[in-house]
């Protein structure tokens, strides 16, 4: 054993972690805690009762910075009556926030970036031996070249824990890191460092790596996923390429890739989406904005034409693809006329859901340097219910479309409102199932809990804004004839 790596622990330790953010923080959490097991730590969902708590972070908003530090506060008291405990903050915020961490929470063990994840296994075992604080954070974008930068943020994916998982069935795989638009009210670019893709070859592997798991479904995960452009061997692979070889995989089932940026959605990733079966027809493509002059403001680098061009061609390269997008409310100098504009455009997009964010300065980005924030909080909050309720009456009509057609639907498991017994059907073997559909909407449905995992046929016969309902279709063979039946319970 070199002496860099951890020494093996005498005894289990109890391992707490809380993870907030997107799904590329969710499968940062699954690969730390799959190097922990190695170091014999067990996994609790009581932080108190833990030797080690892990905050897993983000800075894209104020709110999710404002929950780690209230969690960091409670712990204050529990680190008096057991010193031992070790805390650490690790992603985003730990990548701006820094040294600013150990002063407003002194009880806080380590501070670990985005980039240097696979050092938490050593630093925990540091922290815990010496006591003292410790930190490993990437090159900020200013402190070296470009080639500098990008080596400091390590694209961390050498093991899998099936246990941090969404289902048994699902994962997500890391196509690329890191973003170079810099938007102006996005602080992406500082916490996750260069854009950078992995090579096929590496991903076709975990792949590969992933069904021997049982895992049947595939979410691609890039900051700006379709982006993606890397050379091995001589040949420059983009997006497109990715999904023809992971297509090609046995036992994979279905594809989804996020977040996509609108400037680059080519054709050829069209194609690619319309021609591959498991690929799903489903696009998330952000657009913030319906208003030039606040796009202008944000340096998104398109225009709302240039958005309406690429919905263009998505309906008509894939006229049964489904897409969503994001939105940001508030943001400095947006009027009520601009605001109407965004309306507008989701009244001619019609998405199938949109995120709504109200804007919130995030320091060390550009717009927090050149701009105030102007619009009154009451103006953001009406601002969001508003685009909100428009969203949910969009999706409402368009979800009613479904009703009396079949959806091919991959099984997640028993619903929410299933597993919180709210649900009881006439058959104790079946309880409420949901699902996705291949235009990624979600469908519940009486059935057996052993179906997750398997795909099965639905018949849609109601909806809401957000969920389709409906029976699954069973086949009989009548006079020679295979006829589809509903199930009734």
């Amino acid at each position: 054993m070199s002496s860099s790596e951890p020494a093996a622990p005498e005894h289990n330790r109890k391992l707490y972690i809380e993870t907030v953010g997107c799904q590329m923080n969710v499968l940062d959490s699954e690969l730390v805690v799959a190097a922990l097991r190695k170091q014999q730590f067990e996994l609790t969902d009581d932080m108190y009762e833990a030797d080690t708590v892990l905050f897993n972070t983000c800075s894209v908003r104020d709110h999710a910075e404002h929950k780690i530090y209230s969690q960091l506060g409670r712990l204050k008291f529990a680190k008096r009556h057991h010193p031992a405990k070790v805390i650490g903050v690790m992603g985003c915020m730990a990548q701006k926030d820094q040294e600013l961490i150990f002063q407003r929470a002194p009880h806080v063990d380590l501070v670990v970036g985005t980039g240097q994840l696979a050092e938490i296994p050593r630093l925990l075992e540091v922290a815990r031996t010496t006591r003292d604080r410790q930190i490993a954070i990437s090159l900020d974008r200013r402190e070296g070249s470009r080639s500098e930068v990008a080596m400091s943020f390590e694209s961390y994916d050498p093991l899998r824990d099936p246990e941090m998982r969404p289902t048994p069935f699902q994962a997500y795989v890391r196509i690329m890191i890191g973003c170079d638009k810099f938007c102006t009210y996005c602080v992406v670019p500082m916490t996750r460092g260069p854009e950078q893709s992995r090579l096929p070859s590496h991903i076709l592997a975990e792949v590969h790596t992933l069904v021997g798991q049982g895992v049947k479904e595939v979410t691609l995960l890039g900051q700006t996923v379709n982006s993606y452009r890397v050379t091995e061997n001589g040949r420059m692979y983009r997006l497109s390429d990715l999904l023809e070889m992971i297509n090609a995989v046995p036992g994979i089932e279905r594809i989804k890739f996020v977040t996509n940026f609108p400037k680059d959605m080519t054709d050829d990733l069209l194609q690619a989406v319309r021609d591959l079966p498991k690929v799903a027809r489903y696009l998330h493509v952000p657009l913030q904005s319906g208003c030039d002059e606040v796009l202008k403001r944000m340096k998104r680098g398109y225009t709302v034409a240039d958005y309406r061009d690429m919905m263009q061609r998505i309906r008509a390269t894939v006229p049964k693809c489904a897409v969503s997008s994001d939105f940001i409310v508030g943001f400095c100098g947006e009027t009520e006329e601009s605001f109407q504009k965004s309306m507008d455009l989701i009244r001619e997009c019609r998405f199938k859901n949109s995120f709504i964010f109200k804007y919130s300065p995030r320091p060390g980005t550009k717009a927090d340097d050149l701009w105030t924030d102007d619009i009154p909080e009451d103006v953001k909050r009406h601002r969001n219910h508003e685009m909100l309720e428009l969203t949910n009456e969009i999706a409402e009509e368009d979800n009613a479309e479904f009703i009396g057609t079949d959806v091919e639907v991959l099984v997640e498991g028993p619903s929410k409102s299933s597993e919180k017994g709210k649900i009881e059907t006439d058959t104790p073997q079946k309880v409420q199932l949901m699902g996705r559909s291949m235009c990624d909407r979600i469908v519940v449905f009486d059935g057996n809990p052993r179906l997750a995992g398997s795909t099965v046929t639905v018949d849609v016969h109601d909806c809401t804004s957000t969920t389709l309902m409906g029976s699954i279709v069973t086949r009989q063979v009548v006079h020679g004839l295979s006829i589809e039946l509903p199930i009734v319970s």
